[in-house]
């Protein structure tokens, strides 16, 4: 199986699940390219993973790789036995909507301050290697905010790509303004199940309602007590990591 981690340019925020579900499975953790010339996009970002990923494995995106394994179960049907998606982004205008007033509920004005401040220094950093750093803070302060009761994840983070997430993040709302996606995921005909935090900011029972147009086989589990992270959740940890490994061995992935 392969878990692909979120950002759009944050390599190794995934690495703990990875880790987790290596205990049971033979895992992959493919690292995304990183930005250059020319600009990233979505189709550059499914290409590279298909020259890495195993015929019949299982896919296992966190964010923006749930989104990721979508793109790629949509482009290359039928080279993944099976797709998990958690805490997947966002489809369209009302759900961003939806994440950005649950995300400023659960801020204090103080907070709103310190991510308005973040945020701004990452807009005006002057180079790639400033703007990488700055943004690295931004998500560190992202992770804390959407979680519920966070637990200490092992390994060091890895320095986020800045270009790279604007210019990944912005094909993908191309793609959807087009009407690409996602409309191209009625392609996707293997076993597809989200699982979500309840009180993640974003709005996995909207996104799923959007998503079963598409894709009439999706299931969706939900984690009480559990944010973004399920995987790092004290409340959700256990549970999650249970429904996950029987999904993962029902859809077939491959076990040691």
């Amino acid at each position: 199986m392969a878990v692909l981690h979120g950002g759009p340019g944050a390599p190794g925020s995934a690495a703990s699940l990875a880790q987790d579900l290596a205990h049971w499975f033979m895992v992959l953790e493919p690292w995304q390219r990183r930005s250059g010339e020319p600009a990233l996009t979505v189709a550059q970002h499914v290409a590279d993973l298909d020259a890495v990923f195993p015929d019949g494995a299982a896919l296992v995106g966190h964010s923006w790789g749930a989104m990721l394994a979508l793109s790629y179960a949509a482009a290359r049907p039928g080279r993944a036995r099976s797709l998990a998606l958690v805490g997947c982004g966002t489809y369209d205008p009302a759900a961003r909507e939806a994440f950005h007033r649950a995300l400023g509920a659960r801020l204090s004005e103080e907070d709103r301050r310190h991510l308005d401040e973040l945020i701004g220094l990452a807009e005006a950093a002057a180079s790639d290697a400033e703007l990488d750093r700055r943004l690295g803070r931004v998500r560190d302060f992202m992770e804390e905010a959407m979680s519920y009761e966070r637990i200490p994840e092992p390994g060091d983070a890895v320095e986020v790509d800045g270009r790279g997430h604007h210019e990944t993040w912005e094909d993908v709302l191309r793609l959807q303004a087009e009407g690409v996606e996602p409309a191209a995921f009625a392609a996707i005909s293997c076993p597809v199940l989200m699982l979500h935090g309840d009180d993640d900011p974003h709005p996995g029972r909207a996104t799923f309602d959007l998503l079963r147009r598409f894709i009439p086989q999706l299931q969706y589990r939900g984690f009480p007590r559990c944010g973004h992270r399920p995987w790092a959740e004290r409340h959700a940890r256990e549970p999650f990591l249970a429904a996950l490994r029987e999904w993962l061995d029902e859809g077939g992935a491959i076990s040691e």
